[in-house]
């Protein structure tokens, strides 16, 4: 079957030119869509490769689900409640922890932190908190290690007790001076009798010395500063929580349903209860990625656009360079649309060459990038380029291209369907 006479002549006239200028600009057009694909798909990976790994190093510290009461009340920690979640749909591990900020300090700094008791043994079901860990274990936190006590009195004798075990973050270890094995103080700030005792001069803070059972790195400077881990039993009894816990972490087969087991285990359990997501406890951090993703795609989409004012002016050109075979072809018999599907197609080619060409130079640029480039490790978080291509986003960076180059025919393309063949020969 042979292809219609418009897909001919319109490729005749993209390749075949008395004026060196149309083709120059053809050529100039085609360049800038394959710049424009180009910078957009790399852009776009960049874009999602920091998303995704932040988005990993996140749930690599943090569960999928936290499952807390809406008062902000303590929960009673039966079995029979962490079955009931573990049982339904997605749901493939739950474990207790409990949540409370305090003072860590060291001999000579002190900082304020997030305190979380956890269960070292169902904590590793539900985070990835013990593969973070570059020095130690998360199992020593159950094994209290021998220690002396500072006398009341000079004179007195220093007592030996049991100490247990916190794991802190790299970052928070260097600002504090402190390696594996040293001893920390942990101090509750909360006036509050369950956690504070007596004195003559009123309440004081409940002061308590822990030993560095382990050093983790997560990747994150925010969870690395302010985030550090006791056994879950300490933590109940340095609180006084007897058996009670803050929530339960849930882990699911697939983060992005992730959302909609949280509604299933709320619409479940008593209604004093509340399931959040990591995207709802994270959602300002993903919302404004999102956003910049978006707006990064609006911005680069103006090279694209740049581009389709050169297939303006090159068609426009072609235009008025075939105004005799118009004319003609008009005369033979061809109709106003086929005039227009003549230089329709020489846009969409221009678009069509340049998406082919700027996809693989924008995925050549995307290995370059994650090969070569470098970033400082004592500025960002990471010190490579993270790189994710998505077939979603370069097949919406190709059919924007096409559709600004197609855009871009309307124009030329109506001007040579109004040529009068009259006016046109009329000179020649």
């Amino acid at each position: 079957m042979n292809p219609p006479y418009e897909f001919l002549i319109g490729l005749r006239y993209l390749k075949a030119s008395r004026h060196r200028g149309a083709s120059l600009n053809a050529v100039i057009s085609i360049g800038g869509v394959t710049v424009g694909v180009a910078a957009l798909i790399a852009t776009l990976a960049v874009m999602t490769g920091f998303s995704e790994d932040l988005r990993q190093k996140i749930l690599g510290t943090t569960s999928h689900i936290v499952i807390t009461d809406r008062a902000g009340a303590e929960i009673n920690a039966s079995p029979s409640l962490l079955r009931d979640i573990e049982r339904m749909p997605h749901v493939m591990a739950a474990a207790p922890f409990i949540f409370r900020q305090v003072l860590l300090a060291s001999e000579g700094s002190a900082f304020g932190i997030v305190l979380r008791g956890i269960d070292p043994a169902a904590e590793g079901r539900v985070t990835e908190i013990g593969r973070n860990i570059v020095q130690g274990s998360l199992a020593d936190l159950t094994r209290p290690t021998r220690g002396l006590e500072p006398p009341d009195e000079p004179a007195h004798p220093a007592s030996e007790v049991m100490l247990p075990g916190i794991v802190i973050g790299k970052e928070l270890a260097g600002r504090l001076g402190v390696f594996l094995g040293d001893t920390l103080h942990v101090i509750s700030p909360v006036g509050m009798a369950e956690t504070t005792a007596r004195s003559a001069m009123g309440i004081t803070p409940k002061i308590r010395r822990f030993r560095v059972a382990g050093i983790f790195d997560s990747g994150l400077l925010e969870y690395d500063t302010s985030l550090a881990y006791i056994a879950l039993q300490d933590a109940q009894s340095f609180f006084a929580l007897s058996d009670r816990i803050t929530g339960i972490e849930v882990k699911v087969d697939d983060i992005f349903v992730a959302d909609q087991v949280a509604r299933q285990i709320q619409s479940r359990l008593d209604g004093a209860y509340q399931a959040r997501d990591w995207m709802q406890l994270n959602r300002n951090l993903f919302s404004a990625l999102k956003m910049e993703k978006t707006m990064m795609f609006i911005i680069l989409v103006l090279i694209v656009l740049v581009a389709s004012f050169n297939i303006v002016s090159t068609l426009t050109m072609n235009v008025m360079e075939k105004g005799k075979e118009i004319a003609i072809l008009k005369a033979m018999g061809a109709d106003r649309g086929a005039i227009m599907r003549i230089f329709m197609l020489e846009g969409v080619v221009i678009g069509g060459v340049g998406v082919l060409l700027g996809i693989p130079l924008g995925i050549a640029v995307c290995v370059l990038l994650q090969q070569f480039y470098t970033l400082p490790g004592d500025v960002y978080y990471l010190s490579y380029l993270p790189v994710k291509i998505q077939i979603f986003d370069v097949i919406l960076v190709a059919c924007s291209a096409l559709l600004i180059g197609f855009l871009a025919t309307l124009y030329p393309s109506r001007r040579a369907a109004r040529l009068d063949p009259a006016d046109a020969l009329r000179h020649e």
